[in-house]
């Protein structure tokens, strides 16, 4: 089922490049059959796995819409008709009705992500990195599990849609989708009817994006399987106190993007509170007086404060930044919070942006460290526009919980075929999607020489070639 790979003008591992020899083509073919032994017996009966193999083929080789019906009708198995409509209905209903788990394949690409991705970063001092990221899908009606009318982030905007969350793995070698879980908003979680209708689980309960995040790190790193040195997510997760206080309590490690409205103490709010006096109640609340907006911090900030460090490589040169880390102590639920890193970020553009973040890391951290985890972030926006571009992660028809997983997961295989086969061929991962516009080449110079002096030690390798 698998010679169209050999002569698909459309399948994306080549836009890059068009020299892709034969036998380069045959190994990748090759490569995706084992892939999909190794992951059939979890599809269950032989009639799933040959259907989970169409599936996979019409994700990587369709030229056209990436749903079940066209998929079915261009990579199903032919007869003297031609691929019939009962091949197309069973390409539906194994994407909703069949009863394979996707979290028992969302265990084996953790696997596949340990045995195969987890020993590249020995490349870089940061280890494993997982990344957050809730992304939009529009929809038209009101049908389709959890979609109604909230924030799209795919359109910049309020919309009909649904949201998933999704936590990737980020090592040098390649970036995979290692769980998802949809967001189902507090309407379908109190309406019986439609959950009913879509097959929601019953021990499926209204959970904010947040809170769906820990529960997919906590069951991503169980006894056995992944490992994550640091996490990090933008500001939707880091101005939440929550989630911070859920990712200390599991003593994980993060740097977690905050608006530019956060609050901080720059002193220790045990040192704040006000001496007893004679008259009055003592006061145990300490004093507020040095709680300042992380604004106001970095526009204090000498110039010396300030590091150039180069994150990576982009298409115009190095990416470089300028990082100041101050320590500062959080307010969190309006009350005093423990002692945390504040970290700032602009490029050298004049009058760049500034960035946030904040992270529990070690007093002693080096600012490097923290500096690099801050630069993989972009890789889970890279895997996002990698799966709605070319793998048909968005053009799902799809209304059932188990089908939208389903569907999920099945692009989560496409794509660890997708990332292995770029390692094994040493292939660029594509144009860099990262933050901000790239450097003036004068800047880039004089970035790459102050790097070279002082900081050489802590560039973040480039990505799998």
């Amino acid at each position: 089922m698998i010679p169209a790979l050999a002569s698909s003008g459309d399948f994306f591992l080549d836009q890059e490049n068009p020299s892709m020899t034969t036998d380069e083509l045959r190994a990748a073919a090759d490569r995706l059959v084992q892939l999909h032994e190794r992951f059939a017996p979890l599809f269950g009966r032989k009639e799933a796995r040959a259907q989970a193999q169409i599936y996979l083929n019409g994700l990587l080789l369709a030229t056209g819409r990436k749903s079940a019906e066209p998929m079915a009708l261009e990579c199903g198995t032919p007869t003297d008709d031609g691929v019939s409509q009962l091949q197309v209905l069973a390409l539906q209903r194994f994407l909703t009705y069949s009863p394979w788990e996707y979290q028992d394949i969302q265990r084996e690409i953790q696997a596949v992500f340990v045995d195969e991705l987890v020993p590249s970063t020995a490349q870089w001092s940061i280890g494993t990195v997982g990344v957050f990221d809730s992304s939009g899908f529009t929809k038209q009606g009101t049908h389709s599990v959890g979609v109604q009318r909230q924030y799209c982030g795919h359109v910049g905007k309020t919309a009909n849609c649904q949201v998933g969350v999704f936590l990737t793995g980020v090592t040098p070698a390649g970036t995979v989708l290692l769980d998802h879980q949809l967001y189902l908003p507090i309407d379908w979680a109190q309406d019986k009817k439609r959950r009913h209708q879509c097959y929601v689980p019953k021990d499926v309960r209204f959970r904010t994006e947040p809170q769906i995040a820990v529960e997919l790190v906590r069951r991503t790193q169980e006894p056995g399987r992944v490992h994550f040195d640091w996490v990090t997510a933008d500001e939707t997760y880091g101005r939440n106190g929550t989630f911070l206080d859920d990712l200390e309590a599991i003593h994980q490690p993060y740097v977690v993007e905050v608006p530019v409205t956060t609050t901080v103490w720059t002193a220790d709010p045990a040192t704040q509170v006000p001496p007893p006096s004679d008259r009055g109640r003592p006061r145990t609340r300490p004093d507020r007086s040095t709680v300042r907006a992380v604004q106001a911090i970095a526009a204090d900030l000498p110039t010396t404060a300030w590091q150039a460090l180069r994150l990576r490589a982009g298409a115009c040169g190095p990416l470089v930044f300028e990082f100041a880390a101050v320590r500062v102590w959080a307010v969190r639920h309006r009350q005093a919070g423990p002692a945390i890193w504040l970290i700032l970020r602009r490029s050298l553009e004049p009058g760049a942006e500034i960035k946030y973040y904040v992270s529990n890391a070690a007093a002693k951290t080096k600012l490097e460290t923290m500096a690099l985890v801050t630069g993989c972030r972009y890789r889970v926006e890279e895997f996002l526009c990698e799966g709605k571009s070319y793998l048909g992660m968005a053009q799902y028809e799809a209304r059932a919980w188990s089908s939208w997983h389903h569907h999920m997961s099945l692009v989560g295989l496409a794509h660890l075929f997708v990332t292995l086969t770029r390692v094994s061929l040493k292939k660029n991962a594509g144009a860099d999607a990262g933050h901000g516009p790239p450097l003036a080449k004068k800047r880039v110079a004089t970035a790459q020489a102050d790097a070279g002096r002082s900081h050489g030690h802590c560039g973040v390798p480039f990505a799998a070639q």
